[in-house]
């Protein structure tokens, strides 16, 4: 799956990278403004908050190493209590869209109080773990489309992934659902519906597990690697190799 193909982007020469703050805003009608750090506090005046995913919603993340203004993202989608989806913006790299992309609950009592995020680049889950406040839920649960502006920032829009495909994507290993199996009549475990028409339909759902080769790069700061910098990378590995 390449997520680097059909791009599209508003460029302003010279202009600040779109953020993820005005991007949220738009994307979820959560009418906050201010560092993305400030979100959860400023919300509980306005909003009700918790640690349940839900379609609309903001997950509010707490400032971690280089992220130390926080970030937001918009909940598209749930696809069950440890995976959603998510829309948000300037993540893998300066600027960059990425639409009903994957977010992970990672935590140990199921409360997406830590996630894993994941990285277009590398079409893989992000190496790093991030804490988070919670979900900042909006009056109303709407979707809204967003629509590059030079006044915002430059953007790039990754290409957008078909939300069915992460459907079949699993949990980490050691990460277990925090709720129990659905049963049905006699207690017995719902079938799987459909699953083997699926996987002949269906393209290769993306990979969870980590190439150790790309996780120096995942959840980076792509512009503090210049391109001479990255040639320079390679040529000294083919000289060692």
């Amino acid at each position: 799956m390449c997520l680097l193909s059909g791009l599209s982007a508003a460029p302003l020469l010279g202009a600040s990278a779109l953020q993820c703050v005005p991007y949220a805003r738009i994307v979820s009608g959560v009418e906050i403004r201010g560092d993305a750090l400030t979100w959860w506090d400023q919300a509980a005046a306005q909003y009700q908050r918790g640690h349940e995913p839900k379609k609309g919603a903001v997950l509010a993340f707490r400032p971690v190493g280089p992220m130390t203004l926080g970030h937001v993202a918009v909940v598209s989608r749930v696809l069950d209590d440890r995976r959603v989806l998510i829309r948000h913006a300037n993540w893998s790299a300066p600027g960059a869209i990425e639409e009903d992309v994957l977010a992970i609950d990672v935590s140990d009592a199921g409360d997406w109080s830590q996630v894993r995020v994941w990285h277009s680049p590398t079409a893989q889950m992000g190496a790093r773990t991030n804490p988070t406040f919670g979900f900042i839920y909006p009056a109303k649960a709407k979707l809204h489309e967003f629509t590059p502006d030079p006044a915002l920032g430059s953007s790039v829009r990754f290409a957008r992934v078909d939300r069915d495909q992460w459907d079949d994507v699993r949990l980490p290993a050691g990460v277990t659902p925090s709720r129990s199996t659905p049963t049905y009549t006699r207690g017995q475990p719902a079938p799987p519906k459909m699953a083997q028409a699926k996987a002949t339909a269906r393209k290769a759902a993306p990979k969870l597990e980590t190439d150790p080769f790309i996780v120096e790069y995942a959840d980076s700061t792509p512009s503090q690697r210049t391109l001479s910098a990255i040639i320079a990378d390679v040529k000294r590995e083919t000289r060692l190799n």
